[in-house]
């Protein structure tokens, strides 16, 4: 049943703190005259809790797998887009996901069901074809709503017990690159994939 759902997915959507991370929030001083992009974003949301840091004092750091950058770039390989929605503003979420060149980022999104709709029609997808990575009960409005609802080693009890497929590994110990990895093998991709990763790194000599 799940490797049914898994066939039909084009879009893989994602929560961040949790999943790419291990859930930590790290604090620490903004270097001097930093620019923070996500500064305004976040004022937007001053005072009301949760959705992160407002200061050009602080910067919130959080720690990411590589395995997860990878998995994008084979997600991509496969034609798989990708994206993150996340409640808090983070600069370092922000740098992350122009570094791994996502289709879809939505920091300040506390109604994902509404964001993920959103996302459909500029794609154009039914829900079916679209798969969403989440930890914690603010993610199950998604999840009961997509393709292939997918939840981390580390998740919550309340997710695990109405996902469709749970990650080996915990969130920010690859559970995204989990998710990637039993998607392509559902749909025959994961060797032509790999091999096309690998040789694009390792070119043969000519």
């Amino acid at each position: 049943m799940s490797k049914a759902r898994a066939k039909k997915i084009k879009l893989l959507l994602f929560d961040v703190d949790g999943v790419l991370t291990d859930g930590k929030i790290w604090v620490f001083p903004a270097p001097a005259n930093a620019q923070q992009t996500t500064q305004q974003q976040a004022a937007q949301h001053g005072g009301q809790g949760g959705f992160g840091l407002v200061s050009q004092n602080y910067v919130e750091a959080k720690g990411f797998h590589a395995h997860d950058g990878t998995a994008i770039s084979l997600a991509r390989l496969a034609g798989i887009k990708t994206g993150l929605i996340t409640k808090r503003i983070s600069e370092t979420v922000a740098l992350r996901a122009r570094d791994l060149r996502l289709e879809h980022v939505h920091q300040g999104i506390q109604d994902k069901l509404t964001c993920f709709e959103a996302i459909l029609r500029q794609e154009r997808l039914r829900a079916s074809e679209a798969a969403f990575v989440g930890d914690d009960v603010i993610d199950l409005p998604v999840m009961r709503s997509c393709g292939f609802a997918v939840a981390v080693a580390n998740a919550r009890r309340e997710v695990k017990q109405e996902a469709h497929y749970v990650t080996p590994h915990a969130g920010g110990d690859g559970a995204l690159r989990d998710a990637v990895e039993y998607v392509l093998k559902a749909q025959g991709k994961w060797k032509k994939v790999v091999s096309e990763y690998t040789c694009e790194r390792s070119p043969k000599p000519k």
